[in-house]
């Protein structure tokens, strides 16, 4: 994201993709205004958080008209850096990894999979969803020849550390983690911890203890690291 962003809320910038992609939808569709009940219907957010996540970045809409969809895409696409292509490197090719290699941002033409990475001799060599798959040993070799600051990591909860200092040194600055493990990284990294486990538990605890209001107010909820 730009430096624009980096002042609003984080609960915020993470609601801004899920505009970006519901805005794609409706210019596809000819649509050319949406109101932040509309927005609201669609994403699942309430629209006073909607108009709120928008008022930090100044006068998006007009009152009685809503907002220009075209503006807010050009916007947002700025805004989330779409303009440019974002490579990511996948470590550890298991049937997570593989599943991400398969799907590679499809819906989203501004971010790839370039490359994987594993120890398995059977993945070493071949390509998933035609992205190649190389040795780990050669991590660091490749991440300098492509420049690649993103990094996705489906390992085993016991390497992950060793392999966060690796891609550290090599000068990643983001870790998407779906491992279990909480990974210790210089405070220039930024990680997003992805537990599918504890997802999982979360969200069937406030089934059973939360109405739906309560349930959707939960969405700003950050559990901290």
């Amino acid at each position: 994201m730009t430096q624009e962003t980096t002042k609003i809320p984080h609960a915020t910038a993470k609601r801004l993709p899920l505009y970006y992609r519901f805005l794609k939808n409706l210019s596809s569709s000819g649509k050319q205004r949406v109101s932040s009940k509309e927005l609201s219907d669609a994403v699942k957010v309430d629209s006073a958080t909607i108009r709120r996540d928008f008022s930090y970045f100044g006068a998006l809409g007009k009152k009685g008209y809503g907002y220009n969809v075209s503006y807010l895409l050009s916007f947002f696409s700025k805004t989330l850096d779409q303009d440019e292509l974002t490579k990511v490197v996948l470590i550890g090719v298991g049937n997570l990894g593989t599943a991400f290699l398969h799907y590679n941002f499809i819906k989203n033409n501004n971010t790839k999979i370039e490359m994987a990475f594993d120890v398995s001799e059977d993945k070493i060599g071949t390509s998933i969803g035609d992205v190649p798959v190389y040795h780990l040993d050669q991590l660091e070799e490749k991440l300098k020849d492509e420049n690649i600051e993103v990094a996705i990591m489906t390992v085993p909860a016991g390497a992950a550390q060793n392999i966060t200092d690796r891609l550290v040194s090599s000068e990643v600055k983001g870790i998407l983690n779906f491992t279990p493990a909480r990974l210790n990284v210089p405070d220039h990294i930024r990680i997003h911890h992805i537990d599918l486990a504890v997802e999982l538990q979360s969200l069937v605890y406030f089934l059973k203890n939360y109405s739906g209001d309560d349930t959707e107010l939960s969405q700003d909820t950050e559990i901290p690291e």
